[in-house]
């Protein structure tokens, strides 16, 4: 069984975020040479990331390096000495993740190992969510860690996860294996790891077959009760993040 990894800060290095373009998708890849930690220079990558995706018009895969999508936030930044750094980078998190979700494009998940805390809500977000195979672990622990799950999380969850599935990971923390989190809504898929990444391809190219405004405008009416749900929820947490 494979650990679930330890959020810690990635050394500053390459941008963390790579996009590869393709004719009919946009690959986004996290890879911060680590566990991907989602820190302010990660979250910034990811939404400059988005702006250039959204800019080609084409389908997004989303994707992790080998072993992990994300690990969640960064634990230096959320355990360090300054507050507002803690406040803007959970902030910028929720935002990132708002916009995912209603993205007007179609976006594939691969996730390609572990999603942690904020890495699993990010998973939520997708259109299509592929996972894989191993001893991996999806879900959110912040209730066993002794914080307080933030209105954010639960709206975005609630809209995704089968009700006693949505309840035992916002209650418990409980990690799914890659078979658990297909069963609770985490997951559409799950593939063997070295396919993950071709599968996904391949769900974003037939996505592009499409007519993408139509698309978007169907995805708007489906996800914008939800979305306004989310945003509705971080409004509301701004006034505990300060």
């Amino acid at each position: 069984m494979t650990d679930a990894p330890d959020p810690t800060s990635a050394t500053p290095g390459p941008d963390p975020v790579r996009v590869e373009e393709h004719a009919d998708r946009t690959e986004i890849v996290l890879d911060d040479g680590k566990v991907n930690v989602l820190s302010p220079r990660m979250l910034g990558a990811l939404d400059a990331a988005l702006d250039r995706a959204e800019g080609r018009g084409a389908p997004v895969v989303l994707a992790g390096r080998p072993g992990v999508l994300t690990a969640g936030f960064d634990l230096t930044v959320m355990t360090g000495s300054d507050p507002a750094a803690r406040a803007a980078m959970v902030r910028a998190g929720f935002e990132v993740t708002h916009r995912l979700l209603g993205f007007p494009l179609p976006v594939v998940v691969a996730c390609t190992g572990h999603a942690i805390a904020m890495g699993a809500f990010l998973l939520t977000t997708g259109d299509r969510r592929i996972g894989v195979a191993g001893g991996f672990r999806i879900g959110a622990n912040e209730t066993p860690l002794g914080i307080v799950m933030p209105r954010f999380a639960i709206a975005l969850t609630q809209g995704r996860l089968a009700p006693a599935a949505c309840d035992r990971a916002l209650l418990t923390g409980d990690f799914c294996a890659p078979p658990d989190a297909l069963a609770a809504g985490f997951l559409d898929e799950v593939v063997p790891p070295d396919e993950v990444r071709v599968h996904a391809a391949a769900v974003a190219d037939h996505f592009a077959t499409f007519d993408l405004a139509v698309y978007a405008e169907t995805k708007r009416r489906v996800r914008g009760p939800w979305c306004d749900r989310v945003r509705a929820a971080i409004d509301a947490d701004a006034a505990v993040l300060g």
